[in-house]
C-alpha cells in the first residue's frame, strides 16, 4: 500500500511542532537524581577566590536559567558564611553569563569572566588578568549529624512508621507530604533535605516545600541558591521574617536544618501569654536566633493552641526529599 507524499510545508510543520512539545516539556524538567542532569548543573555553583591589585577576596554563586544561561551574583569578602557580611555590604549582580560556541562568558563594565576547567577567570578591558575564581564544594557542618543522647530517631532510612501517609524512594529518603505521629511542645528538630535542580524554574516554582514546627510555623524550604534572602525563600519563617542570611546550598545539594524550638504559652483560660520562639541554623549557620512567631504560618494547617503538634514537611508540589531526621524533647 502507498501512502501520499508529505509536502515540504506540512513536513517542516510537523517538525516545528515536534520541537516545540520537546522544548515545553523540557522547560518544566525537574531533575531528581545528580546523576541525570543537564551540562549546566556541572557550572552552576559557588567560586571563591581573590580579585584585583589588592587580592580582595570574592565569591561568586552562578545559578542555572536553563539552555546554557546563567545569573551571577559576588559577594564581597568571600561567600555567604565564610566571610561576607550582609551588614556591611549587599550582593552585587547579577551579571549574565551565556555560552556562545562553548564558552561560558559574561562581561561587565569593560571586564570579561570566562568559565573554564572549573574557574571562573576575570580579566579586564585591556585582557589583564585580574585573579581566578575556583569552584568550591561545601557541605553542612552539620551534615550526618548523629542523634544525640535522649533523642527521638523520626526518620533514619529503614520505614516511614512514624510518619502519617509516609512514602520512601527506593534511595531511601522520605518523601514530602507527610507529618510525624509524634506530638510536641518545646523541641530541638535536625533535619536533612535536598531540593530538585529545576533550572527553568522562577521564583516558587522551583523545589517548593518547607517544614512546619507543631503543623503551624514554617520555616521554608526551596531552591533559592544565589537569591535575596527573604521570607519565603530558603530559611525564611514564612510571613514572619527573613533569614539573617541566604545560607541555600545549590539544588541536589544535601542541606541542613538545626531548630531549637519553644511552643507558645497559655494561660489557664487558654489565652495565650507568651509567643512561640526558633532559633535557625541553615548549614550550620545561624540565621535566625530567638525569633518570636507572633501568629501562626498563613494557610498552616493547624491553629495556634495549647496542643502540642507534629512535624510537617509540606508538599507543594515539587520532590522534595528529606533524610536523618530526629528530635529532642525540652
Amino acid at each position: 500500500m502507498s501512502y501520499p507524499k508529505l509536502s515540504i510545508f506540512a513536513f517542516l510543520f510537523i517538525q516545528t511542532s515536534l520541537l516545540c512539545v520537546l522544548d515545553a516539556a523540557d522547560k518544566k524538567r525537574s531533575y531528581t537524581n545528580p546523576k541525570e542532569v543537564d551540562a549546566d548543573y556541572a557550572i552552576q555553583g559557588e567560586y571563591s577566590g581573590e580579585l584585583g591589585a589588592d587580592n580582595e577576596k570574592y565569591g561568586m554563586q552562578l545559578i542555572a536559567r536553563g539552555a546554557g544561561k546563567f545569573d551571577a551574583y559576588s559577594f564581597s569578602g568571600g561567600l555567604p558564611g565564610a566571610g561576607f557580611d550582609p551588614a556591611a555590604d549587599e550582593r552585587a549582580g547579577p551579571y549574565k553569563f551565556a555560552t556562545k560556541d562553548g564558552v561560558i562568558s559574561a562581561e561587565h563594565e569593560g571586564m570579561k569572566a570566562v568559565v573554564k576547567d572549573g574557574a571562573i577567570v576575570v580579566t579586564g578591558s585591556s585582557g589583564e588578568a585580574l585573579g581566578t575564581l575556583k569552584r568550591v564544594d561545601r557541605k553542612s557542618k552539620t551534615l550526618g549529624k548523629k542523634p544525640e543522647k535522649g533523642a527521638l530517631v523520626l526518620f533514619d532510612g529503614s520505614d516511614t512508621k512514624g510518619w502519617k501517609n509516609g512514602k520512601m524512594t527506593k534511595e531511601g529518603h522520605l518523601l514530602r507530604g507527610t507529618e510525624s505521629l509524634k506530638k510536641f511542645q518545646d523541641c530541638f528538630l535536625h533535619m536533612e533535605f535536598r531540593v530538585p535542580y529545576e533550572p527553568f524554574g522562577r521564583g516558587q516554582g522551583r523545589g517548593n516545600s518547607g517544614v512546619y514546627m507543631q503543623r503551624r510555623y514554617e520555616v521554608q524550604i526551596i531552591d533559592s541558591f544565589g537569591e535575596k534572602a527573604s521570607h519565603n525563600l530558603c530559611g525564611g519563617i514564612y510571613s514572619i521574617a527573613p533569614p539573617k542570611l541566604n545560607m541555600s546550598y545549590p539544588p541536589l545539594t544535601w542541606q541542613t536544618y538545626d531548630i531549637e524550638f519553644k511552643a507558645a504559652k497559655y494561660d489557664d483560660k487558654g489565652k495565650k501569654t507568651a509567643d512561640a520562639t526558633m532559633s535557625v541554623w541553615h548549614n550550620g549557620v545561624l540565621i535566625h536566633k530567638d525569633q518570636k512567631l507572633g501568629h501562626r504560618t498563613t494557610a498552616s494547617p493547624e491553629k495556634e493552641s495549647s496542643n502540642p503538634g507534629a512535624v510537617f514537611f509540606q508538599n507543594h508540589g515539587h520532590v522534595v526529599v528529606y533524610k536523618n531526621v530526629w528530635a529532642i524533647e525540652r
